[in-house]
């Protein structure tokens, strides 16, 4: 089966200072439950939320909620209980609401070319530092800001993680290891999300993604 995995980072006001470009991934709360609406009765659509805001505990997790929706969150584990982020207790919060939690590195730092003490950082630590803090193991990866390299794939592989998120912007397999997303951007509304994600792709655009994900796993 064929599946849709759409994004989201940052909902409503940042309570936090962004890094340079991430608020062009940050939208409004009305087109946030617009979007919701839309998506809630397409069962090939999967949901997620990277980089560990603290809108998805305050803003994210009671739209889900209201809506019996399911997500994965993406938590960058070295912006625990800073201003603007996710409380550990808020992490807890998401988990026993039957959200998946997932590692999105120590730092928010692009996994490609990492050494081998930044790497483990980001692959080991974050993930040992989320698992002790949820109680259960960390099984899924989100890639920060999308890179990665033919050893970044490896390194993850070997590590055993279940499965790892792109950005590539494509569909993805149900089941499939690499699962490719679509991130939704500050000015998407639920008519952009239907028209340029939700509508099948044209070959030509199915074709484009496949030799981009296949380039950067050969690299």
């Amino acid at each position: 089966m064929r599946v849709v995995n759409l994004c989201f980072h940052g909902i409503g006001a940042p309570g936090r200072d962004l890094e340079p470009g991430e608020d062009a991934y940050w939208i409004e709360v009305d087109a946030f439950g617009e979007i919701l609406d839309l998506v809630a009765d397409r069962p090939e659509v999967r949901l997620s939320f990277d980089d560990a805001n603290a809108s998805d505990a305050e803003v994210a997790l009671p739209e889900l909620v209201r809506r019996g929706l399911q997500a994965s969150f993406f938590v960058v584990a070295g912006r625990l209980d800073q201003r603007g982020s996710l409380t550990s207790d808020q992490v807890r919060e998401l988990q026993a609401a039957g959200m998946t939690i997932g590692n999105h590195g120590m730092t928010h730092c692009p996994w490609r070319g990492l050494d081998t003490r930044q790497q483990h950082e980001e692959l080991v630590s974050a993930r040992t530092l989320l698992a002790e803090l949820i109680g259960a193991p960390v099984r899924d990866a989100a890639l920060p800001l999308g890179r990665y390299d033919r050893r970044t794939i490896s390194q993850l592989r070997a590590l055993g993680y279940r499965s790892v998120h792109t950005s590539d912007r494509r569909r993805a397999r149900e089941g499939q290891w690499m699962q490719p997303r679509y991130s939704v951007h500050r000015d998407d509304t639920a008519a952009s999300v239907e028209r340029d994600v939700l509508r099948p792709p044209s070959f030509a655009a199915r074709s484009r993604g496949v030799l981009v994900g296949t380039a950067k796993r050969w690299r």
